[in-house]
């Protein structure tokens, strides 16, 4: 079960985060555990591998908003280079990028269980 000293660890603002949430813990926690199943990773991922850079410029740019609003700091930074390089419309192999992006959603999954 995720706590708020686990996402500490993580590298969350959690006093941030809650301020989002009118210092609602449960809500908080409830909206950082539905994180990982949060469908715009993988559209993000197709978009890019169809090289679609218009989508997945619209899943990262969600993406950024989702974690930014939760204060979820490892994985936001990540999608903000993306979106980034997105907005500019740079071709380049996001291969890279998109995995810590992936791997961060991963560890914050496991944190969840």
């Amino acid at each position: 079960m995720i706590t708020l000293e686990a996402l500490k660890e993580f590298g969350a603002d959690t006093e941030k985060g809650l301020a989002v949430c009118m210092g609602n813990e449960a809500l908080y926690l409830r909206l950082v555990g539905s994180v990982p199943a949060e469908p715009r990773f993988e559209q993000l991922t197709k978009a890019l591998e169809d090289k679609d850079y218009d989508a997945a410029f619209e899943a990262a740019h969600a993406l950024k908003g989702v974690l930014g609003n939760l204060s979820l700091t490892p994985l936001y930074d990540k999608a903000s280079i993306i979106t980034e390089h997105l907005r500019e419309r740079t071709d380049m192999d996001y291969s890279g990028l998109v995995r810590e992006l992936t791997d961060g959603k991963e560890e914050l999954a496991r944190l969840c269980m």
